[in-house]
């Protein structure tokens, strides 16, 4: 306005009216003229162009009114005048002039019109004022204002009680009355929408809307709090105040991720306090690593105690959401048959929709929860090389993962893929490094033992056996709930309903290494140590002792002379060839033989505790018995000459046997190849050197019957670890995967049933030497055969016979004292030693150059004799061999033809004896004819041995 008056006065126009008294100038207003005019017709007419104009007038014209003009535009001229230039800047100074001359002639129009449009605005006022009496308006007036001020007075009490309930809200957040405070904020926001308009109430509206996130967010703080501890009533308020907000699906999907981080940082605790406390350097980052590579930190010492805890902190999470599955199932089955009594039915709709997925997302979260517990768990378990472990703590561990997979499977019927491949990983591991080691102790073992009985209780049974313990618990092998006894009404009872209420089920392993373990070994299986010394001497007391054995006791310390109180139907019962040491037929085996047995305890209680790994398990099994089956026959049964007898000594399942027990385990090489493929370093690895005799056993004295007492021990401590195996079959099947169960088959088939067949090529070595059987030899060929007269009198080289079995006969006494010789032994003995007597009396009757009729008599009445005193020396019946004598005697006799059949059909004699017997017979009844064609039926015979 002060620019425009300004510009006005230069013009030489007046101020614009400043009040309705100055209207009456308007009518003096002077208007240009046409010649003033003339230059504002001539500039353009384009709105822009003249605002352009206008805006390059210089500021300088719009100041005071005392400034000088002309002087200005004079100062501004230069010192050297251009008429044109002049011409031109005065030209513009003229359109500039006019266009801001247009301007304030058309502002000037406008507040004319104002002008009118006021002075008749006022007119109509006084026309209003005169028509209404001020004292009607008042009255009006403050009627109204009365109606206003009473809804204020209450709004103010309402916003009064809204703002309160910020104080009552925090209480209940503190005493967790969550329903209750989200309750009372919806009323709240509810009252606050009415009272919206006021300023204060906005402010009140979004205070208690941040309010209700902020419940929200101690919400989801307490939801997150049972997934370690569930509480009833902790949960049945928190469940109550999603619904009041509408977010059951909400609150399910963000229970699911609470019960996914609570499983991750549990472990990792777990895991990060046993660390922290194990480690040398205290300034480690521990808390930085990664769970998988912090589980590498745990030193072996911790790593049980680590795993234990680590097990009861994620049962109480699965516990925890076991729980919460217990709770939903209690209440959405009562809401729901709560809202079939109600009438609303889309509400019911949504509710049972709210319900179905629910309980579809707990089902599935089972699942879910169990497989972050088994990846835990699993990296935990590879995270450490447990092939350093002891065995009983590598037990220790099977044994919590065991109970693991057990809960596992209750929780959601898994099997444990992930378990079960980590723990078989690690046990096959663990058990071939475990198995090698007990090999090469079982070599030691083997080449250090001495072959001396290890006294044993007369009912000793593996089961007495610590590692046995498992098989005679009824429940399963794979926990061990601290010797509490286990009722028929408690086996259907899972771990979540047993440990519902308390405790855990992890609980009870902190004791399982502290179980009381008998060592059998210290008192060898005895009583008392009174008992162990006199183990094979007269006992003291009978006590201990069965009835029926007592009956049976037949006292061997002086021969074969029972006691009077034996009865004559147990004397006609007692084989005289029955070395018995003392009243009780006790096991015969060695402390060898017991580590044997003591491993496969050990060995079994690893396969029922994983039984995936049944089938390596049971194979390192078959391993210790071809391996203790292998050095009985290299230290005692191993003879190039036995097969070369023709007695069939060793059968082709034995042969078999041994042959494949030396390929498949025993190292022949004396050092390892540097040029050798690594498999073939693998395979060597996989196989253990062939075992040697100790020193201390001497296998050559003849006053022992070479060793004899050595090789009971050996062989039948053998044929009782077999025994123990048989025992054991069923087991080992019942856990054996059913595509393996041909190996083990084969295994009892082919090895474990032929342990009791190496008693004859081992007894044979001692039957060969015991008997000097070319000592008769000799004796017999100084007889003189084709005699004239029937004798009656036998050869002296009978009784040398007699007298070598009588002295055999002695030495099996003598041997019986240090150990009883049972009476498959005694039996294979005696006939084994009258098989080769047999065999040496027709190999002399074969060396027999003349020989008559009386001669054959002769023999005959000497293979007699033998006979009848042999009788009384043994009760084997009947006599081995007997037929092979008395029928090489009688085919003297033959005929031609009938000589020439029955050479075809005795191919038990030798090429010599067959030839011998036709020369002999050449000349008495048989021509040289003959002689020749059976010779050549005895080369033809002969022909396919070669």
């Amino acid at each position: 306005m002060q620019k425009i008056k300004s510009l006005m006065t230069r013009q030489g126009l007046k101020s614009p009216p400043e009040s309705l008294s100055d209207l009456g100038a308007i009518e003096n207003l002077r208007v240009p003229g046409k010649e003033e005019f003339r230059e504002l017709r001539e500039q353009p007419s384009d709105p822009q162009a003249e605002q352009e104009l206008i805006n390059s007038i210089e500021q300088v014209y719009f100041s005071a009114d005392s400034f000088d003009i002309v002087k200005y535009e004079l100062e501004k001229l230069p010192p050297v005048l251009n008429l044109q230039e002049l011409e031109e800047y005065r030209d513009k100074l003229k359109q500039q002039q006019a266009a801001e001359l247009e301007r304030v002639t058309s502002l000037q129009t406008g507040l004319q019109l104002a002008a009118v449009i006021c002075t008749n605005g006022r007119r109509h006022l006084n026309i209003a004022k005169e028509g209404f009496t001020q004292a009607s308006l008042g009255l009006l007036a403050n009627q109204r204002k009365r109606q206003l001020l009473i809804g204020l007075l209450k709004s103010l009490r309402t916003i009064k009680t809204l703002q309160r309930t910020d104080v009552r809200l925090s209480e209940m957040l503190e005493e967790e009355d969550y329903p209750g405070a989200i309750q009372l904020c919806l009323e709240c926001q509810n009252a606050a929408s009415t009272f919206k308009h006021y300023s204060c109430i906005s402010e009140l509206n979004s205070k208690l809307q941040d309010t209700l996130e902020q419940i929200e967010e101690q919400l989801d703080v307490a939801l997150s709090k049972i997934c370690k501890n569930f509480d009833i009533n902790h949960y049945t308020k928190v469940q109550q105040a999603y619904r009041l907000l509408g977010k059951t699906q909400t609150a399910m999907d963000q229970l699911h991720m609470h019960f996914t981080q609570a499983i991750h940082n549990t472990v990792f605790q777990v895991v990060l306090g046993y660390v922290e406390l194990c480690a040398c350097n205290t300034d480690t980052k521990f808390q930085k690593l990664q769970y998988k590579d912090l589980c590498t930190h745990v030193i072996p010492d911790s790593y049980i105690p680590c795993l234990a805890d680590l097990c009861k902190a994620l049962w109480e999470v699965m516990l925890s959401y076991y729980r919460t599955m217990e709770w939903h199932e209690k209440h959405d089955g009562a809401d729901t048959a709560a809202a079939a009594e109600g009438s609303n039915i889309m509400g019911t709709e949504e509710t049972n929709f709210d319900r179905g997925y629910i309980k579809k997302k707990l089902e599935h979260g089972l699942t879910r929860i169990w497989q972050d517990v088994q990846l835990k768990v699993k990296t935990y378990l590879l995270g450490t090389d447990l092939s350093i472990f002891k065995y009983d703590d590598f037990i220790f561990v099977l044994d919590i993962i065991s109970r693991l997979m057990q809960v596992g499977e209750e929780f959601c019927g898994s099997k444990s893929e992930v378990l079960q491949e980590s723990i078989r990983k690690q046990s096959v591991n663990y058990f071939k490094n475990y198995h090698r080691t007990r090999l090469d102790e079982l070599r030691m073992f083997l080449e250090n033992e001495t072959w001396e009985l290890c006294p044993v209780k007369s009912n000793f049974s593996i089961l007495q056996l610590h590692e046995f313990k498992f098989l005679e618990q009824s429940r399963s092998p794979s926990v061990s709930p601290s010797k509490q006894p286990v009722s028929t009404s408690s086996k259907s009872v899972t771990l979540f309903e047993q440990y519902c209420s308390g405790g855990n089920p992890f609980e009870i392993q902190a004791n399982h290494k502290d179980e009381e373990t008998e060592d059998v070994l210290a008192s060898n299986g005895y009583e008392s140590d009174e008992q162990e010394k006199s183990a094979y001497q007269e006992y003291d007391s009978d006590s201990d002792v069965p009835e029926e054995l007592k009956r049976d006791y037949v006292d061997e310390q002086t021969g074969d002379a029972p006691v009077k109180s034996v009865s004559r139907e147990t004397l006609k019962s007692r084989k005289k060839s029955d070395y018995s040491l003392n009243k009780v037929n006790a096991p015969i085996l060695t402390n060898t033989t017991l580590n044997v047995i003591r491993l496969v305890g050990k060995y079994m209680q690893m396969m029922n505790i994983l039984k995936p790994i049944a089938f390596d398990v049971i194979h390192f099994m078959s391993q210790l018995f071809d391996y203790y089956l292998y050095a009985i026959y290299t230290f005692f049964g191993r003879n190039d000459s036995l097969e070369s007898t023709g007695l069939g000594l060793s059968s082709s399942r034995l042969r078999t046997t041994l042959n494949r027990i030396q390929e498949s385990l025993i190292d022949l090489e004396v050092s390892a190849d540097p040029a050798a493929t690594l498999t073939a370093a693998e395979e060597r690895r996989e196989k253990v050197p062939s075992p040697h005799l100790s020193h201390l056993v001497v296998l050559t004295a003849g006053d022992t019957l070479y060793g004899l007492a050595e090789r009971v021990v050996a062989t039948e401590s053998l044929v009782f670890l077999a025994e123990q195996f048989e025992f054991l079959q069923p087991h080992l099947d019942a856990v054996m995967p059913a595509v393996k169960k041909p190996f083990l088959q084969q295994f009892y088939s082919q090895t474990v049933s032929t342990a009791s067949e190496l008693r004859k090529p081992i007894y044979w070595i001692v039957a060969g030497k015991a008997i000097d059987y070319e000592q008769m030899l000799l004796l017999m060929a100084n007889v003189k055969w084709d005699v004239k007269e029937i004798m009656s009198q036998h050869n002296i080289y009978v009784d040398a016979l007699l007298k070598e079995f009588e002295q055999f006969n002695r030495r099996l006494n003598e041997v019986s004292k240090r150990v009883r010789i049972p009476l498959p032994v005694s039996n294979i003995l005696w006939e084994h030693c009258i098989r080769l007597a047999n065999r040496t009396i027709v190999e002399g009757y074969a060396n027999v150059k003349k020989c008559s009729n009386e001669g054959r008599a002769l023999m005959q009445l000497d293979f007699q004799q033998f006979l009848m005193k042999l009788e009384k020396l043994t009760d084997i019946r009947p006599i081995p061999d007997k037929e092979f004598v008395e029928t090489y005697i009688k085919a003297y006799y033959l005929t031609e033809n009938d000589m020439e059949r029955w050479i075809k059909e005795h191919r038990e004699y030798s090429t010599k004896q067959l030839t011998n017997l036709v020369n002999v017979c050449l000349g008495s009844h048989i021509n040289k004819k003959a002689r020749q064609k059976l010779l050549a039926a005895i080369d033809d015979l002969d022909r396919p041995r070669r």
